[in-house]
């Protein structure tokens, strides 16, 4: 088996970004597996021991660590920190994932980072940020936990229980957040000269990209609750039952309303002080609005998939049924979008998975090579910075940096 590539081909609009991240798991790790689809030279630091968790899951790991190296590093030793120091004197953005002011307390300072590189963007991502409450600030934080502190978890769910909403979707919401503000911050460094650094609360993006419902409570008091499938004011959106599965709608403006409400034996109400004819919006405060609802689950029912999308498309209503991921792999727009890519694994197999997105045209993302094996860029990456084998053994003695093979 040939060993798979150790250097980067030119590709991608972040082609000229070099990144760091110590961090396990999706937020920073999908941030930065995203920036090196788009071209970024990304490293990936594992520490000495069982690595990274998401190895456990064997296919969002292959999907997820794609296009990364693997560095197997101690950096709170004196050698691991001078090799992170090493590999940050060229590095644009640093990421780092722990409890709020961990590497402060292990002695490992922005300052310190700076030092080599004036420059460089650093990023450090906690549950809780880095300053607040003490006692919150040291706690422990996942995906799970964060969402509901945050006030995300609260707005979904049913009027009986909320829910968390997967897979992982506030770890996702922050990796995107991560990618816009380390960019941000990266052009700030390169106008200036100057680097900067983010302390990162992840319940804070959860909650920045969250609030529609929350601003209502702030300023009106108004607390909508939960509504299971549907939304929490608005008639006519959410996922419904149809004849052959489920559907779901997004009925908006004034003609499509005034379409539905005439199709569903209603039009009577159309134009009168309680539908205006230029409602735009279905509120399911509005007199009609349990009748409305009742008249429209009927009509759903009686129709399939297909047939709705169809008849509901005609009149630009937005509606799509509810694709399983067996829909899903034989959907033709996907197919001609060429949404599903295959490449093949550090061992020879062939992996199935998704294509860079988004659609970059003038400069596209590409797969350069596979998830590497845990540490299987240590002496690649070392060698390259300038250590000598026998200091890379001195460094795998003193066990600030583990080594593994691609």
């Amino acid at each position: 088996m040939a060993a798979i590539p150790t250097e980067k081909p030119h590709f991608g609009v972040l082609d000229d970004v070099k990144i760091v991240f110590a961090a396990m798991e999706e937020a920073i790790p999908r941030a930065c597996n995203i920036m090196a689809d788009w071209g970024a030279d990304v490293t990936w630091l594992e520490n000495t021991g069982y690595g990274d968790t998401v190895r456990d899951a064997k296919n969002a790991a292959q999907a997820e660590r794609r296009n990364c190296r693997s560095v197997q590093l101690n950096q709170f030793t004196p050698g691991g920190k001078q090799v992170l120091l090493d590999m940050l004197k060229d590095t644009d953005i640093f990421f780092e994932s722990s409890k709020g002011g961990t590497w402060d307390r292990k002695g490992f300072t922005d300052e310190d980072m700076w030092a080599v590189n004036p420059k460089l963007v650093i990023v450090h991502c906690s549950g809780f940020g880095k300053f607040g409450d003490p006692d919150r600030v040291k706690r422990p934080a996942y995906d799970g936990t964060v969402g509901p502190y945050a006030g995300f978890t609260c707005q979904n769910g049913t009027p009986e229980q909320p829910m968390i909403t997967m897979p992982y979707s506030g770890d996702y919401i922050n990796s995107y957040l991560l990618i816009g503000a380390s960019l941000a911050a990266l052009r700030k460094a390169e106008r200036t000269g100057e680097g900067e650094s983010i302390d990162w609360a992840m319940y804070e993006g959860i909650m920045y990209m969250s609030q529609y419902y929350l601003v209502d409570y702030l300023n009106d008091g108004i607390n909508w609750g939960r509504a299971g499938a549907r939304n929490q004011n608005l008639c006519g959106i959410g996922v419904y039952k149809c004849k052959d599965g489920f559907i779901a709608l997004n009925l908006f403006g004034i003609r499509q309303n005034k379409w539905i409400i005439e199709e569903l034996g209603l039009g009577d109400q159309w134009g009168t002080p309680d539908l205006p004819e230029d409602t735009a919006s279905l509120w399911l405060s509005m007199p009609i609005a349990k009748e409305f609802e009742k008249r429209l689950e009927a009509w759903l029912l009686e129709r399939t998939k297909l047939e709705l999308e169809d008849i509901l498309a005609e009149h630009a209503i937005a509606a799509q049924s509810v694709l399983e991921f067996e829909d899903m792999v034989k959907d033709p727009h996907m197919a001609a979008r060429g949404n599903f890519v295959e490449w093949e694994t550090k061992d020879g197999e062939t992996f199935k998975g998704l294509s860079p997105m988004p659609r970059f045209e003038q400069t596209p993302g590409k797969i350069w090579r596979p998830m590497p094996a845990k540490g299987g860029d240590t002496v690649d990456v070392l060698t390259k910075l300038g250590y000598s084998k026998e200091k890379i053994d001195e460094l795998v003695a003193e066990g600030a940096i583990a080594v593994g093979e691609n």
